[in-house]
């Protein structure tokens, strides 16, 4: 079975591109908001008594895998074993709700970005297990960097809320949520340009749809 990364899906113009608006936005966003991913990690530091921030091993593009950074949210507990969340998870604080709620927890991200490990808009970075385990054409996905945006995370703004109303969350996610986040993944790079992932960036920030005919 062929697990080889596709070559580059974009065009080197298309990924200069998108790696300068990239390093424009993540660095003005870091210099606006720097304020705020300090005081979200002391407060969480506080609240659940371990390191403010947390970082999770993720798999990046070419499959490569990188730490990514979010501002922690959870308590750690012994007797939860998945990377499935879902709305009332026990493990999520009540600031952490609101940080979660108005994504303050994904700021740090920016910092991913400005390394080269994320881009603002692209594939969500999968813990390993998932988009690793991708084939064939689906690779593709990982010929771009993950991002901490996109119009797959768009398209499941509620999975949280989607998935706690699931008998079984892990396999509703893993056998309808996964495949769909995937076809719009593809059709995203398959349609990318620079403007359209200026529409997600503006449709993240305020919620209004800003890009059609994007598969969703």
């Amino acid at each position: 079975m062929d697990t080889s990364p596709q070559q580059p899906a974009l065009s080197l113009c298309s990924r200069v591109l998108k790696r300068t608006l990239d390093l424009t936005c993540s660095v003005c966003g870091l210099l606006i908001f720097g304020w705020a991913i300090g005081l979200a990690w002391v407060v969480m530091s506080l609240e659940t008594k371990e390191p403010g921030f947390f970082a999770q091993e993720r798999v990046g593009r070419n499959g490569k895998l990188f730490k990514v950074i979010k501002i922690r949210t959870m308590r750690s507990t012994e007797s939860e074993n998945t990377t499935v969340t879902i709305a009332h998870d026990t493990r999520i604080t009540r600031i952490g709700k609101f940080l979660r709620k108005y994504k303050i927890d994904e700021l740090p991200q920016l910092i991913n970005v400005v390394k080269g490990e994320m881009s603002l808009i692209g594939p969500r970075p999968d813990v390993p297990g998932f988009a690793d385990k991708l084939t064939g054409m689906d690779r593709t996905i990982l010929s771009v960097r993950p991002g901490i945006s996109g119009v797959a995370s768009l398209a499941f703004r509620s999975e949280e809320e989607l998935l706690a109303n699931q008998p079984d969350p892990e396999t509703y996610n893993a056998e309808v949520v996964y495949p769909e986040k995937t076809r719009l993944n593809l059709i995203y790079i398959a349609q990318y340009s620079v403007i359209r992932d200026i529409g997600y960036i503006l449709e993240s920030i305020t919620g209004v749809k800003f890009v059609k005919n994007d598969g969703r």
